[in-house]
């Protein structure tokens, strides 16, 4: 199983970008996805996560009207449109996938299987 992460970059603050996960998997439909983030110095931390169907979500209070994660399971591919980005948004982001989890488990790093490489996001004030 592997997780291609893409789409981080430099933007200026208020300024949005949309990351995406690709899983190799052809179960990706019956996977959780979750976006998790680390700045240096601090502990990798939940952002968001999406049932199997994408008709579940949690987030973060910290990204909670900003940030939206969604999938196409067509094309085994998870999203996370960020928004109104701020400085305190810089970091690595992750994704993450796992096929058992329990909607209580989602916000928890070490409960899942897979994960990507991460790609970086900087935001400019």
């Amino acid at each position: 199983v592997q997780l291609q992460a893409s789409g981080g970059g430099l933007v200026q603050a208020g300024g949005s970008l949309r990351l995406s996960c690709t899983l190799s998997r052809r179960t990706f439909r019956r996977t959780i996805m979750g976006w998790f983030r680390q700045s240096p110095g601090k502990e990798r931390e939940f952002v968001a996560a999406i049932d199997l169907s994408g008709g579940s979500t949690d987030y973060a209070d910290s990204v909670k009207g900003r940030f939206a994660i969604s999938r196409d399971n067509a094309k085994n591919t998870a999203y996370l449109q960020m928004n109104s980005l701020t400085p305190e948004d810089t970091a690595v982001y992750y994704c993450a996938a796992d096929g058992t989890l329990i909607r209580s488990s989602w916000s928890n790093a070490a409960q899942y299987d897979h994960w990507g490489q991460g790609t970086l996001v900087t935001v400019s004030s």
